[in-house]
């Protein structure tokens, strides 16, 4: 019986995978750490808790866990100190993979932070380009590539950059939604920023087709579509039925921010984002990055857009909650109509 573990199954890509995954068939595993926060995860999805396995967080107790593939999402986005990403990012994710069989297929959850901004007079990065991550984080992913490629080389491992992922379930883009609902609304920088994105449910359509990919590489996965600072908020906006205006806040400012948030404990916790070492990438006007080499090696190819996937991500923190419902019934933007 073919069967899949999934770290990261109570997070955001993790947790839109094992919904994907549960009509499949498959046996579904799930290391967490909190075993009663999966059980209600699944009830609030109208799912039998039954359908998935709750494993131990520690890899040392997989004893006899035999799955025939693995997706490894699960890893630290903010963190106190360089230490704290490299512990997790690092070294627990080697451990998962030491435990796993070495028939398993395993794909590896990494981020576009890894390879860094654009380089400067490129439309996008590709694998081809030197790697400069700017921040710990970014640093913590490319060290654990770098790890896989030279523990393992003769396992199955695919590893998958991602650029912005968007899309329900994901706690991390409630403040844009909030933000955006506003009628003024904040953006850094007073150049227009261009991102690479990706939908969330492109997503796990990319992570099931690097089952098939080649191994021992780093591959970017986006949408062929860049898009704006500005256009995200007004995608948001458009998403949660409001209208505003968007002031660009010069990076200056931002910077002295976080050097404010960086020295209180208390505005680290709510501004993650903010912190001196976070900020860094917030100052490059270009994170866009190019798929073509894995649409080549697998086919895979995205079918949803910014306004799609934002107006899922919105629908389902209608539906849990965190957004009020009485935004739905205000009076839609027409079409072309300034957020």
């Amino acid at each position: 019986m073919e069967s899949l573990l999934v770290t990261g199954a109570t997070g955001f890509v993790g947790r839109n995978l094992v919904l994907r995954e549960i009509p499949s068939g498959m046996r579904l595993l799930a290391p967490v750490r909190d075993a009663a926060k999966l059980r209600s995860q699944l009830e609030s999805e109208g799912v039998d808790p039954a359908a998935v396995e709750a494993l131990p967080a520690d890899p040392a107790a997989w004893n006899g866990i035999r799955p025939t593939r693995a997706v490894l999402s699960a890893g630290v986005l903010f963190a106190r100190n360089r230490e704290e990403y490299f512990r997790t990012n690092i070294d627990w994710t080697l451990q998962c993979i030491e435990a796993l069989p070495d028939s398993c297929r395993i794909t590896v959850i990494s981020s576009q932070s890894a390879g860094g901004p654009t380089p400067h007079g490129i439309t996008a990065r590709s694998e081809s380009h030197a790697d400069a991550p700017l921040t710990w984080y970014g640093e913590s992913k490319l060290e654990l590539e770098r790890a896989l490629i030279k523990k393992f080389p003769e396992r199955r491992i695919a590893i998958l950059r991602p650029p912005m992922i968007l899309g329900p379930r994901d706690s991390a883009t409630l403040p844009l939604f909030k933000m955006a609902s506003g009628l003024l609304r904040t953006k850094p920088g007073l150049r227009k920023k261009q991102f690479s994105f990706l939908s969330v449910q492109d997503t796990v359509e990319a992570i099931r087709a690097s089952w098939n990919a080649p191994a021992g590489r780093p591959f970017y996965i986006a949408a062929k579509k860049t898009i704006t600072d500005t256009e995200l908020i007004a995608s948001a906006a458009k998403a949660a039925r409001t209208r505003g205006a968007t002031l660009p806040v010069p990076l200056a400012l931002v910077k002295a921010m976080s050097l404010v948030v960086d020295s209180v404990p208390s505005l680290r916790k709510a501004a993650p984002s903010l912190t001196r070492d976070r900020a860094r990438e917030i100052w490059p006007d270009r994170w866009v990055v190019d798929s073509s080499s894995f649409r080549a090696a697998t086919g895979w190819d995205c079918t949803q857009s910014l306004d799609e996937a934002l107006a899922a991500a919105h629908a389902h923190y209608v539906r849990e909650g965190s957004l009020p419902a009485s935004e739905k019934k205000t009076t839609p933007l027409a079409p072309g109509a300034p957020a």
